[in-house]
């Protein structure tokens, strides 16, 4: 039915926001997230990309019918395009949060980052992707997320300066699951 078929629309007030690990988490698709979410802005037209990879193993037996299937390994990811390269969320979440110091703007200055760019681990961090289409809402719940690529960052005449990262999911023990879908048709009832 044509009714069900939703587009991947980003809220009006951000697709992807990001929280330190412990936030309250929602347990729904439209209920207020905590104030502990920051919205990261803009995010690149391609929007957001859900990688699920599960790698199997056959078991044969004599004479070489399959008679089980072993899941060796599960991973969820997701992919996408910071485009708000002076956001100092979006560079602490990219960068580190101890490797950006931000200092207030002031007369004689902008707001300053400082950015250290070095290979240390990057932090894990709760992540809420926020997709509409008219009524209908998707809501994605990473509680434990961790940047684990980020692509080339390219500085052109003619391009915007984005960054380009790769979240992989990890199980969260209390809900059992990598991340957790939520979503709302968006047709009540009267």
């Amino acid at each position: 039915m044509a009714a069900n078929v939703v587009a991947g629309k980003p809220l009006a007030t951000g697709g992807v926001l990001i929280a330190a690990l412990g936030t309250v988490l929602p347990t729904d698709a439209t209920t207020a997230l905590d104030e502990a979410f920051k919205g990261a802005g803009y995010i690149g037209e391609d929007g957001l990309t859900e990688t699920t990879e599960r790698s199997t193993e056959k078991v044969k037996a004599w004479g070489g019918d399959t008679v089980k299937v072993l899941q060796t390994d599960f991973a969820v990811s997701y992919q996408f395009t910071f485009l708000e390269t002076l956001n100092g969320d979006v560079l602490r979440t990219v960068y580190g949060d101890a490797n950006v110091t931000t200092t207030p703007a002031t007369a004689e200055a902008g707001t300053l980052h400082a950015v250290k760019i070095n290979g240390e681990t990057l932090p894990h961090k709760t992540f809420v992707f926020e997709v509409k289409d008219g009524e209908a809402r998707i809501r994605i719940v990473v509680p434990d997320g961790q940047i684990t690529e980020v692509g080339e960052v390219t500085y052109a005449d003619g391009e915007v300066v984005g960054y380009q990262v790769t979240v992989e999911a990890f199980v969260d023990p209390t809900l059992g699951a990598n991340a957790v879908k939520y979503v709302d048709d968006g047709k009540k009832t009267a």
